[in-house]
């Protein structure tokens, strides 16, 4: 590439999010030059690796934390309705490209698997109740079951119910449509099918500069890691999905749409296991609980995983605290974050994330011992042996302004646009990956709106049900799923 070359999109960081957007705008306008940069040797090495997340495709089938019980007692379903329809705008673009041939067979990025909820005690099981009334008559949860008999769940995922006390109170729920996602995997495929629609897809290059020139557009500094050679690139529109690094490049930016916005980096494990005796009594994703004070990405689950056509189990997360922004840079990301317009949303999240802070440091010094027990409130038959520890990917939830509070911690994600539109970047998590189809369809709309009209009938075509409520036409919603899980090869 030439010292200052002229293109059309930049996108830096070689993620879920970058692969998503870079794949919607060459289908939308093929003409466009597109160029896309990622520090590390690989795409897809940090949050989107398939370790480094959980691949739960998060429809809200079994995450309890997506439905939360009011203090009356009351418990509602319209956050998991919003999360589910996001999750088919995903799947029917998934499905596009498969059908049209962008990505590969489906079992090599997605596999159904049984989403469930466990949860243990009186009043956990009757909230559970709860829920699943709520739910078992939304068109996009049909076929949910819920059982409070050990015998009927045994039979769903043996694991759970063997050897646990007789007098160990539990319920379940369990949707067999779930799915495993490897969002590396499918990462890369998006990219290797941007690289043949004639994108440029860069490893080993840092962006180090990001700056806009007079007349609009942006001029980023890039340094090739292997052997330092600096260069530069001029681009009329800029998408920083770097993970835990956007913050530092969208602060460097100077757009003013980014004050007050801060980073809290929470780190985690995971225990892995890949003892075929294991593996095979256990086919779901099974979530519980999560712990008084712990972060919502911090929910406990015990995972089926399928990575590169193996098959395996993963339990956590057991979360912890760094000041790492991403799981490859440095200990100063969290105060090197600091500015004087962020610094008061920073303290007020201190001041009203007490408990938040003690949990965690509880989670960095529990020993083996307490990890294991954790796990064995899912396996009692669980042994520490047939575990190994794995680090998990930095999660940095979002720290923003708030008139009563001075800054609160927002879990989910945040899309930052300028207000000219020309350049934009994403901050924070859960449930990310999952929901990037429609983050970044919204993003378009934010950032091209002169040219989004003319794309509309396209992305309708990529994604029938973009603009209605599945959930408001049963019918609609049947033929959806059905559809896409017959494209991806998924249980209806």
């Amino acid at each position: 590439m030439n010292p200052m070359a002229n293109v059309d999109v930049v996108l830096i960081g070689g993620g879920i999010m970058s692969a998503t957007l870079g794949t919607l705008i060459k289908q939308l306008q093929p003409d466009w030059s597109i160029e896309i940069y990622e520090r590390l040797g690989e795409v897809a090495q940090e949050s989107s690796n398939p370790w480094n997340n959980a691949g739960t495709g998060h429809a809200a089938l079994c995450e309890l934390n997506y439905m939360p019980e009011a203090k009356d007692g009351t418990v509602t379903a319209e956050k998991a309705v919003a999360i589910n329809e996001q999750f088919q705008i995903s799947r029917q673009l998934w499905a596009h490209l498969v059908e049209t041939g962008a990505l590969p067979e489906p079992k090599n990025f997605i596999n159904s698997t049984p989403h469930m909820t466990f949860v243990h005690g009186k009043s956990s099981i009757e909230y559970l109740r709860k829920r699943f009334a709520v739910l078992k008559d939304q068109p996009l949860f049909q076929g949910m079951e819920y059982s409070e008999d050990p015998a009927v769940i045994g039979t769903w995922t043996p694991l759970l119910t063997r050897k646990r006390p007789k007098n160990d109170k539990i319920a379940a729920t369990r949707i067999v449509s779930g799915t495993d996602v490897d969002f590396g995997a499918l990462t890369r495929y998006l990219f290797d099918s941007l690289a043949a629609a004639g994108a440029g897809v860069h490893v080993n290059q840092q962006v180090t500069g990001v700056k806009q020139l007079p007349d609009g557009t942006w001029n980023l500094n890039l340094r090739r890691l292997v052997g330092n050679h600096p260069s530069a690139v001029n681009a009329r529109f800029v998408f920083v999905g770097a993970g835990g690094g956007a913050l530092a490049l969208l602060q460097q930016s100077g757009i003013p749409e980014i004050k007050g916005f801060g980073g809290f980096p929470i780190s985690g494990q995971f225990l892995r296991t890949t003892n075929p005796k294991l593996v095979s009594q256990h086919h779901a994703k099974v979530y519980g609980k999560a712990a008084v004070g712990a972060p919502p990405m911090s929910v406990p689950h015990l995972d089926t995983r399928v990575v590169e056509g193996e098959t395996s189990l993963l339990f956590g997360p057991y979360a912890g605290f760094t000041p790492k922004f991403l799981k490859s840079s440095t200990w100063f990301d969290l105060p090197f974050s600091i500015r004087t317009h962020n610094i008061g949303p920073m303290l007020g999240v201190a001041a009203h994330n007490f408990g938040l802070m003690k949990y965690l440091i509880g989670e960095v010094f529990a020993s083996k011992k307490t990890k294991l027990k954790a796990l064995q409130e899912f396996i009692p038959t669980a042994k520490i042996e047939d575990w190994e520890l794995i680090t998990a990917g930095q999660r940095v939830q979002v720290m923003k302004k708030d008139p009563k509070l001075g800054g609160v911690l927002q879990f989910g994600t945040e899309v930052i646009t300028s207000a000219d539109g020309t350049i934009a970047g994403l901050l924070g998590a859960s449930p990310g990956a999952s929901t990037a189809a429609p983050i970044m369809v919204d993003l378009i709309k934010r950032c091209f709106p002169d040219q989004y009209p003319a794309w509309e009938p396209k992305l309708r075509e990529m994604i029938p049900s973009l603009g209605t409520k599945l959930s408001d036409d049963p019918a609609a919603a049947v033929a959806s799923l059905a559809a896409t899980a017959k494209t991806l090869n998924l249980t209806a």
